[in-house]
């Protein structure tokens, strides 16, 4: 709705009648629009970290990594039959535009990157609470993604989503050894 009409336009209202709640009931989920806005990031991190902890246990940590992250964007599939989601790209796009989903994103992204970091730790036997190194791989993770889906949307000569996606993750896996 705010991609079509404009954030400045649309009010919580006008959200809570388009999801079928009332006021208060979004209220009770999100403070405001824009965190509304950004839960759709936090929910797809939410599920990569759900979907790490599911992979085979003697799969590499990078490799689970990748297969996880591209299991929550729909890749793997080819290209051509996979659905582009214009409405999620409109989306990103319009988060960079407005400083309140800036911030929002921001925000959403940071507790992103902490689920994902827990994960991490379970799956290498860290603590999250205690070691650099669950949080290091789930903030290059997100850096990764972050760039990959900046470039796609804002680069000179853009490359298919899943390209730049997979060469930042490997480019980041290349560079960072296990503990």
């Amino acid at each position: 709705m705010t991609v079509e009409r404009g954030f400045d336009n649309v009010k919580v209202e006008d959200i809570a009648a388009e999801a079928g709640v009332s006021h208060r009931t979004f209220n009770n989920y999100f403070s405001s629009k824009g965190e509304a806005i950004a839960a759709r990031h936090f929910d797809r991190a939410v599920q990569i970290a759900d979907e790490l902890r599911s992979r085979p246990d003697g799969e590499p940590l990078w490799e689970a990594i990748t297969n996880a992250v591209f299991a929550r964007f729909a890749l793997g599939m080819r290209e051509a039959e996979r659905p582009v989601d214009e409405r999620w790209i409109a989306g990103v796009k319009l988060m960079n535009q407005h400083p309140e989903h800036r911030g929002e994103f921001l925000k959403a992204h940071t507790a992103a990157v902490e689920a994902l970091a827990a994960a991490v730790a379970e799956r290498t036997g860290t603590d999250a609470g205690r070691d650099l190194y669950p949080h290091l791989v789930a903030g290059a993770v997100g850096a990764a993604v972050l760039a990959a889906i900046h470039l796609w949307l804002h680069g000179d000569a853009p490359a298919p989503f899943e390209e730049l996606l997979r060469d930042a993750l490997g480019q980041v896996a290349a560079g960072l050894p296990l503990p």
